[in-house]
């Protein structure tokens, strides 16, 4: 798999349901032996089960020429099972009201990451697409 906007989260951006930078917006750290990234996913309820340690919400966050970028985040006192991938979302009031916005498993820092307890750094591209590209 490769990282990937999930199509309702595209359809939402073009309806003005999202706003990546008035929204609060979140990554999640996400287990691939739990999560398949599917098309067809819409809210967070369908990620929900894969979650490793507490999602994160993204601070720093820009929009330039159509690219998306937010300060490197970093998951405190992180354990469980293997990290294999990040799901980035809006927060809504309860997880069937999050809409899913990409699904990542590329990042410059790599995957997978096995958790020791310790903090979880993600330290996203700092090439020309950033976090995202539209």
């Amino acid at each position: 798999m490769a990282n990937v906007l999930y199509p309702k989260g595209k359809e939402a951006f073009l309806n003005g349901s999202i706003n990546l930078l008035d929204d609060t917006i979140r990554v999640a750290l996400i287990d691939l032996d739990v999560y398949s990234y599917n098309a067809a996913h819409q809210y967070l309820t369908s990620v929900q089960a894969a979650i490793v340690g507490n999602p994160v919400n993204l601070a720093g966050k820009s929009i330039t020429n159509g690219i998306f970028n937010a300060a490197t985040v970093t998951f405190t006192g992180v354990s469980g099972p293997t990290i294999e991938g990040l799901v980035i979302y809006k927060a809504g009031a309860t997880a069937a009201a999050s809409p899913l916005i990409a699904f990542i498993d590329t990042v410059p820092r790599g995957l997978p990451i096995t958790p020791n307890g310790g903090d979880v750094q993600i330290l996203w591209d700092t090439g020309v697409n950033k976090i995202f590209a539209l």
